[in-house]
């Protein structure tokens, strides 16, 4: 038997049969299903029954790797040929591997390729997976993956349209200490979330009727950094609109970019198609949003407060003082760490619900309950002890940060898990945790006269923006370098089902008011003329 995997006309002529195209189908995907449901019990530790591994049908051996029939329930060895002999005694040509779902064929003797088959067993691990994990966000299947074929029409514009190179690597013009802006402006440019939502024209400058809308200024500034235009180019209607927007970051003064980084988010939210209070789907919660819980202890009665507050980024602490940090205290994950710890509280910070008692006997832990799909840390390098700004300190400590991260130790899922609170609950594939760095805000100089540059990754390329000085660099200088904010993209986005945006909804439900409305003054107005009609009798 060779090794290859090749076409086989011998499935194709099964599934073509209408009767037996479908059992064979189904018995396929049951073994699939069951696969992955095994697969998970095993992983979980949970002290619950598993799911047995099966015997092989001839010799009763546990089958680690069973190979299933797909024509009857037999199973049996590879090793030892107990399912080649069984497919020809009994003359079934084929039988799948239950852990690949790879199909051998009797007659071509070989493992086999059919892409029909194959987009069966990709929807039906799917489908398993995903009843298997609680982070399922609806009883609805997955969506078929349909591909995109154009139209007469379709063809006609992309024949006559004219290719423009997408550079991404601009500058900014530093429009006066504006260092703080250019930093922010440019991690927005290379969010790949941002980049798609605005040059896939979701917001139009030109059709917008908003004024001062930020989204807007997003819109131009997606169109000027990705156009074939290479020269530095002066964001000042963002700056302009910005100070409209926020009065404490008007003027020509050295602003924080992290301040500036949340006025930003707030003020592309307000201005963004889809914004509410509640439940926001907007862009900026689309990508940025998470969840924190926030779990207090009571040590008298292990009584559990829990609370889930909005995140849009994550705040670490720094120990140490220039060089005085010890290796390792500031790392990234030390500093989730240090974040996700329990903390004892004060005497006068919790009072228990249960036991009706004010105690210091409690512990807060804070855990991160649902991953956005960009996270953002900021580093807490400036100190402001009391009021007095001369007070303030820079921690120049260096930090160490991965290029890539992996956020489930943090997660609320993991942290039950760990205390034994999990109850067997699988947390989801470990893929859905892995996050990769694009983009890292640096300050450099003291806390009163420095100066902000950034790191992002363009494709595969890293470059250094110094305001409208854009230079190569490579991934080591960008993780060596003084970082002061870092960004982090999920690896592989959730799923979500087909939502109608809330602002189409609100439109759909204030049409339907117009239309009761208008039945109503008809149904007046008719009443008017038939008490005229009765006054005349």
């Amino acid at each position: 038997m060779t090794n290859s995997i090749g076409l086989c006309p011998h499935i194709a002529t099964v599934l073509g049969k209408d009767g037996g195209g479908q059992r064979l189908l189904g018995k396929y995907k049951s073994i699939v299903g069951w696969s992955v449901k095994r697969y998970q019990s095993v992983k979980n530790t949970a002290k619950r029954r598993r799911i047995a591994s099966p015997s092989c049908g001839t010799c009763d051996l546990i089958l680690p790797r069973p190979f299933a029939c797909l024509h009857c329930s037999y199973t049996g060895c590879w090793s030892e040929g107990h399912v080649l002999q069984h497919l020809e005694e009994e003359d079934h040509p084929f039988c799948v591997d239950a852990k690949t779902g790879s199909v051998f064929c009797l007659q071509c003797h070989d493992f086999i390729y059919d892409s029909g088959l194959n987009e069966v067993y990709t929807a039906s691990l799917v489908t398993a997976e995903e009843k298997q994990t609680k982070f399922q966000v609806s009883d609805k299947p997955r969506e078929a993956f349909k591909a995109w074929v154009p139209s007469e029409k379709d063809t006609a514009a992309l024949e006559g349209a004219v290719a423009i190179p997408c550079q991404g690597r601009r500058g900014l013009l530093n429009l006066g200490q504006t260092c703080f802006l250019n930093v922010v402006l440019q991690c927005f440019a290379h969010n790949p979330l941002l980049r798609n939502y605005f040059l896939g024209d979701k917001h139009n400058w030109k059709q917008c009727k908003l004024e001062n809308c930020t989204c807007c200024e997003m819109d131009k500034l997606f169109s000027e950094i990705y156009s074939e235009d290479t020269t530095p180019y002066g964001p000042i209607t963002f700056l302009a609109t910005t100070w409209r927007a926020s009065a404490e970051l008007s003027g020509y003064a050295q602003q924080d970019a992290h301040e500036f980084f949340i006025s930003a988010l707030n003020q592309i939210h307000t201005t963004s198609r889809g914004s509410t209070n509640v439940s926001c789907n907007c862009i900026i919660h689309s990508t940025f949003a998470g969840q924190l819980q926030s779990d207090v202890k009571c040590e008298r009665c292990a009584n559990v407060t829990s609370t889930v507050d909005p995140m849009l980024d994550i705040s670490l602490e720094l120990k140490g003082k220039g060089g005085e940090a010890n290796a390792g205290e500031n790392t990234l994950a030390a500093c989730l760490r240090r974040f996700t710890q329990p903390e004892k509280l004060g005497p006068k910070e919790y009072s228990c619900g249960k036991c009706g008692k004010a105690s210091h006997e409690a512990s807060k832990r804070l855990s991160i309950r649902t991953l956005p799909p960009v996270l953002s840390f900021q580093f807490k390098r400036f100190e402001h002890k009391t009021s007095d700004k001369n007070s303030a300190r820079k921690i120049d400590a260096p930090i160490r940060f991965p290029a890539s991260v992996n956020m489930a130790p943090y997660t609320t899922l993991a942290m039950k898990d760990s205390e034994k609170e999990n109850n067997g609950i699988y947390t989801g594939p470990e893929g859905m945790y892995e996050y990769d760095l694009f983009a890292v805000i640096n300050h450099e100089g003291k806390i009163n006269n420095g100066h902000y540059t950034n790191f992002a990754r363009y494709q595969d390329e890293w470059c250094r923006f110094d305001d409208d000085k854009v230079t190569p660099s490579n991934l080591g200088a960008c993780l060596n370098s003084p970082a002061y904010m870092c960004f982090y993209v999920k690896r592989h986005l959730d799923y979500k089902p087909h939502m109608t945006p809330t602002y189409v909804l609100a439109r759909e439900t204030e049409a339907v008011r117009e239309k009761e409305m208008e039945k109503e003054k008809e149904a007046a107005r008719m009443k008017e003329v038939e008490d005229a009609l009765l006054a005349t009798v």
